[in-house]
Parts: C-alpha cells; sequence; structure tokens
C-alpha cells in the first residue's frame, strides 16, 4: 500500500511534539493505530471493462472474485504510468485508486487505448482511505450507491492491518468519528521503514518495475494471466531473476537529509534519496528511500551527500528497521 504518497494530505491531526510523532509511529508498528490519507479514486465499468482492464493491468483481474489487489498500469516500453489497487466489484465494474495527483494520469493511460470498448472509465474522484485499521469491525461510510467498504490487503515487508476505502470523503469525514489516528509525519516514517514506494517519488515515468523490489512484484503482477501493455520488459527482467539496474532502496541514515540528496559509493555518486523521514532520537535514527545503482545491495555502507555536509549511511532490509 501506499499507501500514502507524497501528495497524500492527512485529514486529521498533524503532530506538533517528537513524542507524538513517535507515539504515533509505535501505534503503526504495534497493536493499533490508524492514519486517514487521501486516495484518487477511478471506476471502470461495462461489459468490457474486465475483457479491457486485463489487456491493461499487470494483475489478473478477471480471475478475482469481489477482491482487491495491486497492480500496475505501464507504458508500452514497460516505464510505470501508475501503480495502483484494482477492486473487483462484480463482472462489469470495478474501482481503481492510485496515489493522490495521479487520477488524472491514470485515467488519460486508461482511454489512451479504449477503441470500439464497451466500458466507461469515471473521470478521478478524491477519496480517503483509511489506513492500518486493526480493529475487526469495518466502517461503512459510502454514499447510497456504494455497497459496502472496499478492503485492501496491505503490502510491504513486515506490513499488518488494512485499508478501507471511504467514498465521499468530503462528507463522510465530517460525519464520522475516528479514534487513535496517528500525525502524518508518523505514517510518512511507517511507508518509508517498510519499503512502500509512492508515486511521483519512487515510481515515475522513468522507472521499471522491477525497481521497486521483488514484494511489489509478487503482490502486482500476475505471470500466469495473458498479455497486456508492458508485459514483455516484465517478464525479461523476472527471468533474469530480477537484477534491475536502479533499485529502490531503505538506507539508515546517520543524519538528516532531504529528497535529492547524492548517495555516494567509494565517493562515486550510485543514486539519489527520494524519500526522507527525520530522525527521532538515537533509537529511531533518520531513514531514506533511494533509487541507487544495482552494485548498493543490502548491508552496504554508502555515504549520502546533504549541502555542504556528508555522512554514512547503510541499506538495510524494508521492515527491519523500527
Amino acid at each position: 500500500m501506499q499507501l500514502a504518497g507524497e501528495g497524500a494530505t492527512l485529514t486529521t491531526v498533524t503532530a506538533s511534539s517528537t513524542d507524538q510523532i513517535i507515539a504515533g509511529y509505535e501505534a503503526l508498528q504495534g497493536a493499533g493505530g490508524a492514519a486517514v490519507v487521501e486516495r484518487d479514486v477511478v471506476s471502470v465499468s461495462g461489459p468490457d471493462a474486465a475483457r479491457y482492464l486485463q489487456g491493461q493491468l499487470s494483475q489478473d483481474v478477471v480471475a478475482m472474485v469481489g477482491d482487491s489487489a495491486w497492480s500496475f498500469l505501464l507504458a508500452p516500453t514497460g516505464k510505470v504510468d501508475a501503480w495502483l489497487r484494482v477492486h473487483r466489484i462484480d463482472s462489469e465494474n470495478y474501482i481503481l485508486e492510485t496515489d493522490p495527483g495521479y487520477g488524472d494520469v491514470l485515467v488519460t493511460r486508461l482511454k489512451r487505448f479504449l477503441l470500439r470498448t464497451k466500458a466507461t472509465i469515471t473521470d478521478p474522484q478524491n477519496c480517503v482511505l483509511l489506513q492500518h485499521r486493526w480493529d475487526s469491525s469495518l466502517v461503512r461510510l459510502g454514499g447510497d450507491d456504494v455497497e459496502g467498504v472496499l478492503v485492501g490487503a496491505p503490502v510491504g515487508l513486515g506490513v499488518a492491518g488494512r485499508d478501507e476505502l471511504l467514498l465521499d470523503s468530503a462528507k463522510d469525514f465530517e460525519a464520522a468519528q475516528f479514534e487513535d489516528l496517528v500525525a502524518a509525519e508518523a505514517m510518512h516514517r511507517y511507508r518509508i521503514a517498510h519499503g512502500i514506494p509512492a508515486m511521483g517519488n519512487e515510481l515515475t515515468d522513468e522507472t521499471i518495475p522491477g525497481e521497486a523490489g521483488a514484494w511489489v512484484i509478487d503482490a502486482s503482477v500476475s505471470f500466469t494471466k495473458g498479455c497486456y501493455t508492458g508485459q514483455e520488459l516484465v517478464a525479461r527482467i523476472d527471468s533474469r531473476g530480477n537484477n534491475v539496474p536502479h533499485p529502490i532502496r531503505l538506507l539508515m541514515l546517520d543524519g538528516d537529509a532531504n529528497v535529492g540528496d547524492d548517495v555516494l559509493l567509494d565517493g562515486t555518486t550510485v543514486g539519489t534519496l527520494t524519500s526522507v523521514a527525520s530522525a527521532l532520537g538515537p533509537d529511531l535514527p533518520a531513514l531514506a528511500l533511494a533509487r541507487v545503482g544495482r552494485a548498493v545491495v543490502i548491508d552496504t555502507q554508502v555515504a549520502v551527500r546533504s549541502g555542504s555536509q556528508e555522512f554514512g549511511a547503510r541499506v538495510v532490509e524494508p521492515g527491519s528497521v523500527r
């Protein structure tokens, strides 16, 4: 999940102290806690909806039965147009949700090949997602024309909890009472610590799916379905052991840095920080995601150049840090 991308906005409280951020982060890591983030939601419906999406998305949407799954929408070159979650309502109705600000990209790309196809694609609707809800009760907040709550299995190494999609966000959020919501900074750190990519940061139109990591491929790609746009590159990289040129890595930093700072290996620039979470104390150091060269593997010691400063960093496994 992203779950929360850089454009995502926590619609509730914003922490004003480090203690609040730490408490929220520990809640997400432990036995409770939830965050409300924004998502762009698009509906695809009609007699040809399943067939059309099957030829466009990397996920097997026909095999889904009232289920949700992650998927890529790729350019013909195999590079990422969008990373999204697809919800199959029934054989003729699907809902797609992606990071805020990328709904228009999703719609434009889907309509590109929509020729002589009986399917309707709606304009993106800004909605909210209750992320990492731990209790067993579903929240029912959609409009009258929406049946039930769309629940998506979370994604990410070491991630627990689940998401619930809440439609018609402006009305629903005002009417709802949420408890134990964490601050935006806590959710941001949680995403980075678990290596969850975000559109516009780790995933761009220059990224290929395999660079996001093997677990993202496992969650988002079906290798048993038929052909879809961009499939050739995905299949070729998989057949080569997912040995990609610029993998996305999680770094534990010895100092605070900024998005866009260089990652160095033996004095040579090998990558760039794409998302950063500041240190919260001795036991919660600064973290960052970075798109780096393939030589930068787990446990590699690197350096980060931030302005005039240069300090150490270590590549770690997502989900392995606090």
